[in-house]
Formats: structure tokens, C-alpha cells, sequence
């Protein structure tokens, strides 16, 4: 029995199905778990389906999440979606369900779960639950409160169909998702859109990154710079893709400095793998999307000196 027909299985098993997604969520995070959770709800009106993990911070026209008591945990079928590790699951208590299933796209470095679905190469989670509902037809209805938000995880996650990771199955799956008569042009404007703060970030970001002769690239966001602009950490999305744009840049690291004082690192690369520096420095992902954290100026100093290092050696080949 394959995997995903194991996970049906559950799914057609238990009368209470809890979602949940990764802290600090993004489009495909929004999208892989309540996509799935408006499937399950059209598929199988007599079951309990909830989706939780707290604020959408600023994904509030994707989804709401709901709030639901302890006791719902109770003999229910726990899914976490597009979340790489436990830790990073929102709302601890996925631990109190009868049974957990792991959905993601991410390495599977730190596996967890009874059951546990990954593929690395996939585009995006939001992709393998579109992928799920299509391998059994008969069962998973797809409606039109699905689709979309598995559309926007879908261009979310690839960069809008930019990065390495989209094939051609990613934009077959996606006009599949468009042929149930959402709004897709609406959606791809919300999701475009930015606040006014966000937006003097670009001059920002252009103005003080640091590029070294083979294309190793910084930038430092101070938490003065966000407060004087009114952003906190989770709106900066928008600003991590720009220096790529930048033909000499070939990887590059931004450092968003937080509230407590250490830094959120965003990893992101044309071609050198960067989710094993992550790795060394608390965070993983992606070959060329990893996040990671720092403490300190000295720790800036030294993941930067890694970063070229991996560069200069990618360029050397």
C-alpha cells in the first residue's frame, strides 16, 4: 500500500481531523493545510475538521485559523503540513492527538510522525496535497475554496513559477487548480501586495548590501531600520528574493535582527547549496532556501565567511 493510501485510510478512520502548519507561516503553509482541511470538509461532511496554529500574520485573505478546546484532541488524526521539523509545528499540542502525519517538501532531516509523506524535489506542500486529492478523484473532492488556496501555496513556494523546483507537473497542477473558477488574478494581487513600509525596505536592501568578488552577498536589516518603518519580522518576505535580481550576485544571506537580539538568517542561492551552512547555525531547508540564526556580530561575521567560502568553491568548479 503506498503511503498516500495509507494516509486516506486514516483519514477515512478518524471523526476528528486537527491541520496544523509551521510557526510563522507562509503562503504554501497556509495553503497546504487549509487546502486540505476545505477538501476534507466537502469530501467527508460528517466528520470534524479544524484547522489551528494562531495569527496568519498578514495571510489573513488566504484563511483563519480556528480556536478549538484540549478535549477535541481526543482520539482525533493530527496532520502537520509543509513543517520540516516538530519543533517548528504551531501549536504544541499536536502532540495530544491519537495519531500524527507528517506532509512536507522539505529534506527530511528530522523525520517525525506515525505516518510521514515528504518529497524534497516537490515544488511546494500545497503541490503533493493537489497531487493526493488527484490520485483518488472518486474520494477528495476538490472545490473552489481549496483550490485557491492550494493555487497560492503553489505560487507562493515557487517564486511565481521562478524557482528550480517548478516542473512542468507544477504548471499542469496549477491550471488543474485554476479550472475551478476562483479568482486567480484577485489572489495573485493579494499575494503581490505589499505595505508602504515594506517597500522603502528595497532602496534599503540595494543601498547596503555587501557583494564580494564571486558573488557571495549580505545584508543586515537592523531592528531600527524595521521599528522606523513600521515592519516586523514576519512581513519582510517580500525583500528577501531582491538581491538575486543583481546579475553579480550568486548567494546571498540577509540578517534580520529581532526584538531579543539574535538574528533571523534567510538563506537563499542560484546554484551553491546553502541548507548545510544553515544547518551548522540552528535552522536547515532548502538546497538554495534554508533559514538559519545567529547571536551575535562575531556569528554574522562567520556564517558570511562560510557563505563565501561555498560560493568561491561553486565557482572554482
Amino acid at each position: 500500500m503506498s503511503i498516500q493510501s495509507e494516509i486516506l485510510e486514516e483519514i477515512k478512520a478518524h471523526p476528528v481531523i486537527i491541520i496544523h502548519r509551521h510557526k510563522r507561516p507562509d503562503p504554501d503553509a497556509i495553503g497546504s493545510q487549509v487546502g486540505l482541511a476545505e477538501m476534507l470538509r466537502a469530501s467527508f461532511p460528517e466528520k470534524e475538521i479544524y484547522q489551528v496554529g494562531g495569527p496568519v500574520e498578514g495571510l489573513e485573505f488566504m484563511a483563519a485559523m480556528q480556536e478549538i478546546p484540549d478535549e477535541k484532541y481526543q482520539g482525533a488524526l493530527v496532520i502537520a503540513t509543509d513543517t520540516a521539523n516538530a519543533p517548528r509545528i504551531s501549536d504544541d499540542r499536536y502532540q495530544l492527538g491519537e495519531m500524527l502525519i507528517k506532509i512536507d517538501h522539505h529534506p527530511d532531516n528530522e523525520p517525525y510522525g506515525d505516518l510521514s509523506w515528504v518529497q524534497a524535489g516537490a515544488s511546494s506542500t500545497s503541490e503533493l496535497i493537489a497531487t493526493f486529492q488527484r490520485m483518488f478523484p472518486e474520494t477528495l473532492k476538490l472545490n473552489r475554496a481549496s483550490a485557491r488556496l492550494l493555487y497560492g501555496g503553489i505560487v507562493g513556494d515557487t517564486g511565481r513559477f521562478l524557482y528550480p523546483a517548478t516542473a512542468p507537473s507544477t504548471h499542469e497542477i496549477a491550471a488543474y487548480l485554476m479550472y475551478q473558477g476562483f479568482d486567480a488574478a484577485q489572489l495573485n494581487r493579494e499575494l503581490e501586495q505589499i505595505p508602504l513600509g515594506v517597500a522603502k525596505l528595497y532602496g534599503y536592501i540595494f543601498e547596503h548590501l555587501e557583494v564580494d568578488d564571486n558573488g557571495a552577498a549580505k545584508v543586515i536589516l537592523p531592528l531600527t531600520v524595521l521599528k522606523a518603518n513600521h515592519v516586523v519580522d514576519s512581513e519582510i518576505s517580500p525583500v528577501v528574493p531582491l538581491p538575486g535580481i543583481v546579475d553579480s550576485v550568486v548567494s546571498w544571506a540577509i540578517f534580520v535582527e529581532q526584538p531579543e537580539g539574535y538574528y533571523r538568517v534567510r538563506l537563499r542561492s542560484k546554484g551553491p547549496h546553502v541548507n548545510v551552512i544553515a544547518q551548522k547555525y540552528h535552522g536547515g531547508g532548502h538546497d538554495l532556501a534554508s533559514g538559519a540564526n545567529v547571536y551575535n556580530e562575531t556569528e554574522i561575521n562567520t556564517l558570511y565567511q562560510e557563505l563565501q567560502e561555498t560560493v568561491a568553491r561553486y565557482k572554482a568548479k
